[in-house]
């Protein structure tokens, strides 16, 4: 069985890429060219497959998991959007302030401290770059820490005699979040018509280990926020992402037909969104949520992002009882470390490889 560290050591491009984020610690009164993004790029993956207009005034659906018609409208925004914000999620707003707390403590670490994590070429954990990042040649405005299992082992070394405090609060928040994840799959597939118990790799996660990720952002405050640009416009390797962001805006969904559509923080609320491979057991009737992360030149923002994906030995095909005569399959069987090969070789092309 692969782990993901092997899937991005054997198919990743340009691996020995420089993995290291700007030294935000310092004042920068401009954006370096090594960051400063073209029209094109700001606009998209190119400017034929993404038309680059930010929507004012049009509202990603808020949805209450109380709610006695929660599965009705989980369906409407997966359809139509890709992703909706949730309240009444069950994560408390203490744990929420927590997280957020020890990401100001670890993103306000002097660089040196920070650089003692930084994640080696191939590996998935720790302080760098965006995984995407060797798909382009400008950076990203941006710094990160990706946590996969327990964080102890990084946190030592950023904080040899103070980790404990980080450990706790990102070991509850990971265990609440797993939770909310399996409940959200519940109510996707409901919407699906699908029970868990029909698929084998989701009625047993605890068993064939569904693969979680947590991955901790910053984006400092830039002088020149129109030519940089804090995260690509890109959708997710999972199942569903759990998003949590700051009091800052930043956050953009495409829409076809629409734009780009920016997420306020909705006080209390977590944003979810389509990934992959929901969007591939769907039969593509959920779209997979093409996003990416615009910079301000005011405010530092932070958010964190929960990923959820099958098992990496199951098989993802879509459910044979979303194909008729009237609906073809639209995606051949794919296992997840093949799919995440792909993904990690050839990004938002992935899925034409797969694609029938």
């Amino acid at each position: 069985m692969s782990s993901l560290s092997e899937i991005h050591r054997t198919h990743h491009v340009n691996i020995n890429y420089n993995n290291t984020p700007l030294d935000f610690s310092k004042v920068i009164r401009e954006v370096p060219d090594s960051h400063a993004w073209s029209r094109v790029d700001l606009n998209g993956f190119s400017s034929s497959t993404v038309k680059s207009f930010d929507v004012v005034g049009t509202i990603v659906p808020v949805i209450d998991l109380a709610d006695s018609n929660v599965v009705k409208l989980v369906k409407n925004a997966c359809e139509t959007w890709g992703a909706f914000q949730v309240i009444n999620h069950g994560i408390s707003t203490r744990l929420l302030e927590d997280v957020e707390s020890e990401c100001w403590r670890l993103f306000s670490l002097p660089t040196q401290h920070k650089l003692k994590v930084l994640r080696s070429p191939g590996e998935v954990s720790g302080y760098g770059l965006p995984q995407i990042s060797p798909f382009f040649s400008k950076i990203m405005w941006h710094e990160g820490f990706t946590i996969i299992g327990s964080p102890k082992e990084h946190a030592y070394k950023l904080w040899p005699d103070g980790s404990t405090q980080f450990c706790d609060i990102i070991e509850e928040y990971q265990k609440g979040m797993k939770k909310l994840a399996e409940h959200l799959l519940s109510l996707m597939l409901k919407s699906l018509g699908i029970s868990r118990e029909e698929v084998d790799w989701a009625k047993a996660t605890e068993i064939n280990g569904a693969q979680t990720t947590l991955q901790l952002n910053s984006y400092p405050a830039c002088p020149d926020p129109d030519r940089a640009l804090g995260l690509v416009p890109h959708t997710d390797t999972s199942l569903l992402t759990i998003l949590y962001q700051s009091s800052t805006s930043g956050l953009q969904i495409f829409r076809d037909g629409v734009g780009w559509v920016t997420l306020p923080p909705e006080p209390g609320a977590l944003i979810v969104n389509v990934g992959d491979f929901l969007h591939i057991l769907s039969n593509a009737r959920f779209a997979s949520a093409l996003h990416r992360v615009i910079v301000n030149n005011a405010r530092h923002r932070l958010s964190n992002a929960y990923f959820y994906a099958p098992p990496i030995n199951a098989q993802i095909t879509p459910f044979a009882k979303l194909i008729d005569g009237n609906h073809a399959p639209q995606y051949r069987s794919v296992s997840c470390s093949e799919y995440m090969g792909l993904k990690a070789k050839h990004l938002d092309k992935a899925l034409s490889f797969i694609h029938l």
